[in-house]
């Protein structure tokens, strides 16, 4: 059985403390905001209490819907992987961007598979402050890999499963994510499976993560890079209303 590995509100916490540069003046602003409205009088303490509103709720929403994304959903278990029918053994490939809250919990749900760690951050082309916070907060996963997202250092036709688990969003770059994902189809067994997990740009994700939600890809930028790498979508699903989950094959499909 499964063990939870992680600790309460871990999730909520990590978000706090890895965009502190954007926390941390909100929560100064809130205060200042309160306190205007408590002594300022007349119209500027009504403007005041608007503008408290205004930053308080889009906060409080988010970190909520964080909360439950992340920590109260169950996400970290990965019983939403019991829909795409994984084998139970042979080499499964975790991949990340510099911050890895999967690999341990992974290789508890599949203790029969050989779970390889690569990390492909790289500090000139993946500027994502909260990664870096979080790089320095978290080791890495014993025997992790640092790669090239377009170099992976295993076979032709050697992975069973690829894990992408928030990862390669950070990859801005079109074409080198095209790269990526072509490197992805090159070690995967015939029949084997990609796992994608990704916010994406759309309706539900704008509206608690306001203007953060550009920093995910449209539907249309995924749908267009799984078909320039060569890839077919075979299964897709949701884990609540904001994470959206892909299974690809490579076009040549399953031999059996």
């Amino acid at each position: 059985m499964h063990r939870e590995m992680r600790k309460p509100f871990q999730g909520v916490g990590n978000i706090i403390r890895f965009n502190r540069h954007f926390y941390l003046p909100a929560a100064a602003g809130m205060i200042a905001l309160g306190v205007a409205w408590k002594f300022l009088p007349g119209a500027a303490g009504h403007a005041a209490a608007v503008m408290l509103a205004l930053v308080a709720l889009p906060t409080a929403v988010s970190l909520a819907a964080a909360a439950w994304i992340y920590d109260l959903s169950g996400l970290y278990r990965f019983d939403w992987l019991g829909a795409f029918d994984l084998p139970p053994r042979g080499r499964f490939v975790n991949i990340h961007a510099g911050f890895d809250e999967s690999s341990a919990a992974l290789q508890a749900r599949f203790p029969g598979a050989r779970l390889t760690v690569f990390d492909f951050f790289d500090p000139a082309q993946h500027t994502e402050r909260s990664i870096l916070q979080a790089r320095r907060a978290y080791p890495a996963y014993s025997g992790t890999v640092a790669v090239k997202s377009n170099d992976l250092p295993l076979p032709d036709q050697s992975a069973a499963v690829v894990f992408l688990i928030f990862a390669a969003h950070e990859i801005r770059d079109d074409h080198e994510r095209a790269a990526f994902f072509r490197e992805l189809a090159r070690i995967l067994l015939p029949g084997g499976k990609i796992i994608v997990a990704e916010h994406l740009r759309d309706l539900p994700n704008s509206l608690i993560w306001n203007l953060g939600a550009f920093h995910f890809l449209s539907r249309a930028t995924w749908l267009r890079t799984f078909r320039d790498a060569g890839l077919r979508i075979t299964g897709r699903g949701k884990h609540t209303p904001f994470i959206h989950l892909f299974e690809l094959q490579t076009r040549h499909g399953n031999p059996s």
